[in-house]
């Protein structure tokens, strides 16, 4: 696959999983009734069992193939990038809205491509300012629209939103840098059986969650609400989790970690422009600079990669990514 080739494709995934994951921040308000740690439950039981059902012709084949460090990676990438972030990230937009949880997951490509950026090979990071710098004026304007409280919400109740989301932010660079690094080093696994064994990590975890859940967060609602509850998760789990990952870790294959922590921006720009939808409204001024702003950042960075004129690095031969 020629260069061109590969990062135009890899583009496209990523724009495509920004476009699913997106919606994964419409959830917690489809379900606003219900707390975050049932909204996880829900998701991932899901995408356990479909995980399961792809999987399972593959199984005795994929079993020889990993051994215990393996296992142990995919247990704690299920944790970071699926369990402890969904958590957070529920309880961020149930508590702070859509538009501050998006804002603060938006700085996930700052966050990657300025550690991206000490790699060998990878393009030098005062090559990628411009990008870093445009992406921050986007945020910035994104943000100074969402800085007033709404009305009846308290301050620690925006405050907990705010602190939830940078743990989401957290959680999620450690799953992103990692899962890269086991992509690019895995052999005669794919990126989409990755993602199914993921899912079935996921799932066994997820299962630890229901006797808390009904423990010390059990809920009385109606039958409209547990099956509201299992249509969005069942939706989140299909589209987001088995769909968006998909096309995430095959993009983690095919682009630089610079640019790849640039491709998570399209999940910020989905969130807000799904965001709009559910509040029936357009964006404001602010908003829209936001939008041309981010977008400009993406296009700096295609260009430093390309004035830099290197091949994506084989990061599988890096011990740490």
């Amino acid at each position: 696959m020629s260069d061109r080739k590969r990062i135009l494709t890899g583009m496209a995934c990523g724009i495509g999983a920004g476009a699913l994951w997106g919606l994964v921040f419409l959830a917690p308000a489809l379900v606003h009734e219900v707390s975050p740690i049932w909204l996880t439950i829900g998701r991932y039981l899901f995408y356990g069992l479909f995980s399961a059902c792809l999987i399972a012709p593959a199984w005795r084949r994929l079993v020889p193939l990993l051994g215990r460090r393996e296992w142990i990676a995919l247990a704690w990438l299920a944790f970071f990038g699926n369990v402890f972030y969904f958590l957070l990230l529920s309880s961020a937009v149930q508590m702070g809205g859509i538009a501050m949880a998006s804002l603060v997951m938006g700085f996930l490509p700052v966050v990657v491509t300025i550690i991206g950026s000490r790699h060998r090979s990878a393009v030098p990071l005062r090559q990628l300012m411009p990008s870093i710098v445009l992406f921050i004026a986007g945020a910035l304007c994104i943000g100074w629209q969402a800085i007033d409280v709404p009305e009846g919400v308290s301050v620690a109740t925006q405050l907990g939103g705010l602190l939830c989301a940078i743990g989401a932010l957290a959680s999620w660079t450690v799953y992103a840098l990692r899962n890269r690094h086991w992509l690019q080093r895995l052999e005669g696994v794919s990126s989409h059986e990755w993602n199914l064994l993921t899912g079935v990590m996921t799932c066994a975890q997820t299962l630890l969650l229901v006797p808390i859940a009904l423990v010390f967060f059990a809920q009385s609602h109606g039958l409209d609400v547990w099956g509201r509850l299992i249509a969005v998760s069942a939706g989140v789990a299909v589209l987001a989790s088995m769909i968006g990952n998909g096309l995430w870790n095959r993009m983690s294959r095919l682009l630089p970690l610079t640019l790849v922590g640039q491709m998570i921006v399209f999940e910020t720009l989905f969130a807000l422009i799904y965001g709009f939808i559910w509040e029936s409204r357009g964006p404001t001024v602010l908003e829209a600079m936001a939008f041309a702003l981010v977008v400009a950042s993406v296009v700096s960075c295609l260009s430093a990669h390309a004035r830099h004129g290197r091949r994506p690095e084989p990061a599988a031969l890096s011990p740490h990514d």
